[in-house]
């Protein structure tokens, strides 16, 4: 395989997005996007990459965030453990290295939430240091330019792909040449359907494309069976607001907030007043179910069953609140397990 670098890099400088963590490549930028950008499209994540740095334009604003603040900017991302690793990684950044990222991989490796793809792409596009920056764009890319059946989830075939990258790269721009890797992959040797090879700089030296494989690769391990949980949510609503709960600090959603929420049971209506009563919330106006939802997480799915319940002015329950729909708006941060609610509590 003769070196790809030259039109992979002259492509890049003619096709990629004007992005602002290219445009303003600093350290802090760079690390925001790539977690943003973990199991979120670019354009859905630009909003809250430019709405997080208004509210916190620098590491040390980051680290000295509260944490319901932080959680609402974040809000709609999900993957919350991303973000309370950030102000983790902040934290330290600002005690031990004044509150700049430091110019070292493995200072930056050794950072909460971040790994070897992200320490990379921090190290190269802001610091230029030679390393690699291999996501699942940059495998899909040497799957097919090597015309290579290994399945890139194993650890042993991701890194024989790494040493493949970094056979390639320029180190005088190696920010650039991991940058046009990712680039590709997103825009050209696309993961969902055909890739679009009349468009690739690297077409004539596809041995995936020559082979007529391409379409069959990357190969991944099957993905294991999700658990199935059944739930049932009440949207309970009195004259001061709605119901809601902070979840446990630890464990699936740690510290968000939630309405009524029975899991391990699909409640009918004829269970739920009782359900209601013996939790110490009386007076119901009514009660009505509403259509059923479920949220996929990477290893749990939730089949909710939903209803909505009106009750007589009273008191919260011990350990909830009754939170108006301006206060869920600006302060308390509801995950996006419970999208499908969100409408019925005046949130979108």
């Amino acid at each position: 395989m003769e070196n790809i670098s030259p039109a992979l890099l002259n492509w890049f400088y003619e096709n990629q997005r004007v992005l602002p963590f290219r445009t303003d490549p600093s350290p802090y930028h760079v690390w925001l996007s790539e977690i943003m950008l973990q199991q979120t499209r670019v354009s859905a994540a630009l909003p809250y990459y430019e709405r997080f740095l208004a509210a916190l334009p620098d590491i040390p604003a980051l680290a000295a965030c509260e944490e319901e603040k932080l959680n609402k900017l974040w809000e709609g991302l999900g993957y919350y453990s991303r973000v309370r690793n950030l102000q983790k990684a902040a934290r330290i950044v600002c005690e031990q290295y004044g509150g700049e990222l430091p110019a070292d991989y493995d200072a930056i490796r050794a950072l909460p939430g971040i790994g070897d793809y992200t320490a990379g792409a921090i190290c190269s596009i802001s610091f230029g240091i030679p390393v690699p920056a291999v996501d699942g764009n940059v495998l899909r890319v040497f799957s097919r330019l090597y015309n290579d059946p290994g399945v890139i989830t194993d650890p042993a075939v991701k890194k024989a792909f790494t040493v493949r990258v970094m056979e390639h790269q320029p180190p005088a721009a190696p920010g650039d040449y991991n940058q046009a890797l990712m680039e590709l992959g997103a825009l050209v040797c696309v993961p969902n359907g055909a890739p679009l090879c009349e468009q690739c700089p690297l077409a004539r030296l596809c041995q995936a494309r020559a082979a007529g494989t391409a379409l069959s690769l990357p190969q991944k391990a099957a993905p294991k069976a999700r658990k199935l949980e059944d739930l049932t949510v009440a949207l309970v609503e009195s004259p001061a607001g709605f119901l809601i709960q902070q979840r446990p600090e630890k464990g699936l959603l740690a510290g968000l907030w939630q309405p009524l929420l029975w899991e391990g049971a699909a409640m009918t209506a004829e269970q739920l007043p009782a359900a209601l009563t013996a939790l110490g919330i009386h007076g119901i106006t009514e009660a009505k179910p509403i259509p059923k939802a479920k949220h996929i997480f990477s290893h749990i799915e939730w089949r909710m069953t939903g209803y909505t319940v009106t009750v007589e002015a009273q008191p919260a329950p011990d350990g909830w609140i009754w939170a108006t729909r301006e206060q869920l708006q600006t302060e308390y941060t509801l995950p996006g397990a419970f999208k499908a609610y969100k409408k019925r509590l005046g949130l979108v």
